[in-house]
């Protein structure tokens, strides 16, 4: 989960995260990733975010969601997602939020990884 903190300017929006990781995901697995706002501005502001997971060989994108805080109000908003069927294993892709015309790298990715594992379980040595 990521916590964000949306601060309104004079002309854009300046976002600050906290939280971070790695998740381990197989194609197909669903994800959700819930984003806390708030607008630490002085008056009312209405806003636009959407999130992205972008890699090198597969990206997933969220539907944009507008909203509008009272000065100091917090926000909740929800993404509900999958890993794209086609994303290779071993890769990975970092979670990105864009806002009006600005965008923040978020420290979260998802990792694709084999849906099977090798396990050794025995061995005879004569």
């Amino acid at each position: 989960m990521a916590s964000l903190s949306l601060t309104q300017a004079t002309e854009d929006l300046t976002l600050t995260c906290s939280g971070s990781g790695v998740i381990h995901k197989t194609k197909g697995d669903s994800f959700t990733v819930k984003l806390t706002v708030q607008n630490t501005g002085d008056t009312e502001g209405n806003f636009s975010l959407n999130v992205t997971f972008e890699g090198d060989s597969w990206n997933w994108k969220g539907t944009q969601k507008t909203f509008t805080l009272e000065a100091g109000e917090s926000k909740q908003l929800v993404w509900e997602g999958s890993v794209p069927k086609n994303a290779q294993i071993d890769t990975t892709a970092r979670l990105v939020a864009y806002y009006d015309e600005h965008f923040k790298a978020l420290n979260w990715w998802i990792h694709v990884v084999s849906p099977s594992n090798l396990s050794i379980i025995s061995s005879y040595v004569n």
